[in-house]
């Protein structure tokens, strides 16, 4: 870049789309299987119909710095985007959106309501990815994925089947949690539980055959109508009068009967439990074990069905209250308290689930969980930090088998087909079932229209347990060329929210189907939360639009921002004035380029000044690359950046580029600005993964290149021994710093030069450093320190600046001597109040005690300007 073209201030605005288009344009993103080591990464594909939030923004940047230093380090890096398909969130907006056509989910078909589906997803589903374009993600778009393409869904169908086939899936009967909103099962992970504040209504069951009632405590009025028993602890001693006896159900008015069990807490409410074993899982293995009738008492909309008679229609909780009212007119509420319990919400709805029989397609897990727990207890797979190890272990023993069928129409259909009678076939395909529903059924005239779909699908995990698979199509074809060079991938970049979820299906999936862990690594990122600490959520209102930070500070500065705080595993407390922070950064690294690019050079000797800097900042270089080295193989990917940033602000900046700046209109020798330039590059180079857009057009511009060379594939900085003597240079910086104090204290102009006086034996190795940043004449090496002069100490050298040299001594006694004549003032008002027998016999003893210590203080601070004045007279 021309000297008369650099702009005065760095736009990103300009720069990012410009430098963006250059790397797809030149493929620098796309991969193919090669001789050399391979890097891969899949992305934790978002929600087809999502939009990038601050979390998005979060983990991308961090994949993005993992997968742009790859490159650099020489690695074959395969970054793969895609989309998940989210059942229930895609489907429950195509409803939203249908409805405001007026359109009734009910009313169509499933291919009709697919189709509205699919154009939903094809409308909206690129534009998070598109975002992440904004951002600087480098992934290689040629391999975007989505789980419901044609590759995805094949594998799922034929992992279905393969799992059917060895006995690990299977059908049946069971308590579910049920999401009224969504209409649909989802699974434990599914369920978050928070604490409300509700009731604990202690209800009248009249006993049959006599004037006298058994008082049931329940939180659940409203499931009433499906208690089938009463059950008592058989040790309880208050309830012993109910055994053998029924009861009559309140509103209901069928007899129930009393049950005893040791399952029973004798201390809760009063001991008597209303057994609803449709309705609590509890409830239900009770059920089992007595063999009791099963009412359920709900719609699946969490409406109430026939069963709730006068109530039926109505909403759960509207029925709660109005159960309460009618209770209390009859004379069958004992009494109502506040009561306090953990409730079990959908993740995706948020609503209260309803445990709900039900029955569904199980994918048995304790086998499956075997060699994936084994291979993080045993740091096969490392987890970053590892104190998400223990969580792992503890969900991963006691891991339950999978409900993975919901009531969906959205999503990839269970490959199971009903025959006439009610037995099924598992296959792949239409065709396939029919030959095995002839087989199963010894009839060779069943025709394709005798055999029904299961109408339910599959959990969208069940598709993405498989993403490090099937996006190299290791499921369909697993021994093809990608799948073989890409597999295992290298790292994970995810939330632990997950962990569950998808982290652990992954690994049990990559055990079942590969043999092999799917990934090396994991690294846990932390929740991005507002100041106050709350998790930043659009819905909260306290997230701020990504694409409007970008706008105003660059996607360079928003990443930066983000990693400065972002260590791994930690919850980050985002504040905009961290974007800020690096905007400013990215301002000085193009201040710092600017004033390279002013200077002129000639073939001049290099001074000894500019010879010992660049030695001392090349040992910084190399150190701190190896720190950084060390950093990203521990997963320290912020410190990493801050010890980059240190180096450039601190280092580099402040105190290299002063040491070797000409002299106003005078060249640099060509020695030094060449060695320069190479250093202004390797820092550009560290910093890339991190800020991709401004050190690629920063490094475009150090010198004239070739089309198609870009710093995104160029290599990292070759550490090694540095050569500078850094304690010596760490103190030369100490002087120049102790005396540009002085400066700034005493008021003395940075033109005017000093002399510096060093007591005793030195080291003069630095002195042309300390001379050129102190703006010193001289540097007398001296027995005693002038009179008159300000001392300082670095370490144990005795330092000072004669005064003699201050054009400014007199007004600096003027303002000693008005400071001298305060302190005698206040010491007089002082030692007034101490010599008045009044206050001193009348004033608490702290008071006192504190006149004392301002007399103390004020008589030390006279004795200290007496001093001061004496040695500048």
């Amino acid at each position: 870049m021309p000297r008369d073209q650099i702009a005065t201030k760095y736009n990103p605005l300009e720069v990012e789309s410009k430098w963006y288009d250059y790397w797809i344009r030149k493929g620098f993103f796309h991969s193919v299987p090669d001789s050399r080591q391979p890097y891969t990464i899949v992305i934790p594909p978002p929600n087809v119909t999502g939009v990038l939030h601050m979390g998005h923004m979060l983990n991308n940047t961090i994949q993005d710095i993992l997968v742009r230093r790859a490159r650099m380090l020489g690695k074959n890096v395969c970054w793969v985007p895609g989309t998940d398909h989210a059942s229930i969130a895609t489907e429950a907006k195509v409803v939203a959106k249908l409805s405001k056509k007026g359109i009734s989910k009910t009313n169509l078909t499933r291919e009709q309501f697919s189709k509205y589906a699919w154009n939903w997803t094809r409308r909206h589903g690129g534009i998070i990815l598109e975002q992440l374009k904004k951002l600087g993600a480098s992934c290689d778009w040629e391999r975007t994925c989505f789980t419901m393409d044609k590759q995805r869904s094949k594998s799922v169908t034929k992992v279905f089947v393969d799992l059917y086939n060895k006995g690990l899936i299977y059908r049946d009967i069971r308590m579910i949690n049920w999401d009224p909103i969504a209409k649909t099962a989802i699974s434990d992970e599914e369920v978050v539980y928070k604490k409300q504040k509700g009731k604990l209504y202690y209800i009248r069951y009249k006993i049959v055959g006599e004037n006298n009632y058994a008082i049931i405590a329940t939180t659940r009025p409203e499931t009433i109508f499906g208690d089938t028993a009463v059950c008592i602890h058989p040790n309880d001693s208050k309830n012993a009068h109910l055994k053998g006896k029924r009861v009559i159900v309140p509103l209901a008015k069928r007899e129930i009967p009393i049950i005893e069990d040791n399952y029973i807490d004798i201390e809760f409410g009063t001991g008597c439990l209303k057994v609803t074993p449709a309705h609590d899982i509890n409830d239900y293995i009770l059920c089992k074990k007595h063999g009791l009738e099963i009412l359920d008492t709900f719609n699946d909309n969490g409406t109430l069905n026939k069963h709730g008679l006068q109530y039926e229609g109505k909403d759960r909780f509207l029925v709660r209250d109005q159960i309460e009212k009618d209770l209390e007119i009859l004379g069958l509420m004992e009494k109502v308290e506040f009561y306090e319990n953990k409730v079990g919400f959908s993740e995706r709805t948020n609503v209260p689930i309803e445990p709900k029989l039900s029955m569904q397609w199980f994918l048995k897990m304790k086998n499956l969980a075997k060699p994936a727990l084994e291979s993080v207890m045993n740091d096969t797979i490392l987890f970053y930090p590892s104190k998400f190890k223990n969580i792992y272990r503890h969900w991963m023993e006691n891991v339950k088998d999978w409900n993975i069928s919901r009531q969906l129409w959205w999503g990839h259909r269970i490959p199971a087909y009903f025959l006439p009678g009610g037995k099924f076939v598992v296959a792949e395909t239409l065709e396939k079932a029919l030959v095995l529903a002839k087989e199963k059924t010894g009839n060779p005239k069943l025709q394709l229209s005798d055999l029904h779909q299961d109408e339910d699908s599959l959990d969208t995990w069940f598709s993405s347990w498989l993403w490090p698979i099937s996006v190299f199509d290791g499921v369909n074809k697993p021994h093809n060329k990608e799948i073989e060079y890409y597999y295992p991938t290298s790292d994970l970049v995810t939330g632990p929210d997950i962990i569950f979820f998808w982290v652990a299906r992954m690994i049990m999936s990559g055990y079942e189907f590969r043999q092999k862990p799917c990934f090396h690594n994991v690294y846990f990122t932390g929740i991005v939360r507002d100041r106050s600490g709350r998790k930043m959520s659009k819905s909260l209102g306290n997230s701020p639009e990504p694409l409007d930070l970008i706008d105003r500070y660059g996607a360079d500065g928003v990443r930066m921002g983000l990693m400065l705080s972002a260590s791994a595993g930690n919850d980050i407390f985002f504040d905009e004035i961290l974007c800020k922070q690096g905007r400013n950064f990215n301002n000085k690294i193009w201040n710092a380029f600017r004033l390279l690019k002013r200077w002129q050079t000639a073939d001049i000797e290099q001074p000894e000044s500019s010879a010992l800097t660049i030695q001392w900042f090349e040992s910084q270089l190399n150190i701190t690359a190896k720190n950084v080295n060390n950093s990203f193989a521990k997963y320290r990917i912020s410190e990493a950046l801050v010890d980059i940033y240190k180096l450039f602000k601190d280092e580099f900046s402040a105190w290299y580029l002063e040491v070797i700046k000409p002299e106003y209109e005078q060249p640099i020798d060509k020695k030094t600005y060449q060695i320069t330039l190479g250093f202004f590059d390797s820092l550009l180079k560290l910093l890339h993964p991190f800020i991709p857009f401004i050190t690629e057009e920063l490094w475009q511009s150090l010198e004239e290149r070739k089309d198609g060379e870009s710093i995104m594939i160029s290599a990292m900085p070759i550490t090694k021994s540095g050569l500078g003597n850094l304690v010596r240079m760490e103190e030369a910086k100490e002087i120049v710093s102790n005396i540009r104090t002085i400066r700034l204290q005493k008021k003395i102009s940075n033109k005017e030069k000093l002399v510096l006086q060093i007591v005793g034996n030195y080291k003069t190795d630095y002195n042309s450093v300390i001379i050129k940043m102190s703006n010193l004449s001289t540097i007398e090496q001296v027995k005693e320190k002038t009179v008159g002069s300000i001392p300082f100490l670095v370490k144990t050298i005795e330092c000072a600046v004669p005064m003699k040299y201050n054009i400014h001594k007199r007004d600096e006694l003027n303002k000693l001597e008005k400071d001298l004549q305060y302190y005698r003032d206040f010491l007089s008002l002082i030692l007034r109040k101490l010599n008045d027998e009044n206050f001193v016999s009348k004033a608490p003893i702290q008071i006192i005690e504190a006149e004392y210590k301002k007399q103390a203080d004020a008589e030390s601070k006279i004795k200290s300007l007496e001093e001061s004045i004496a040695l500048l007279k």
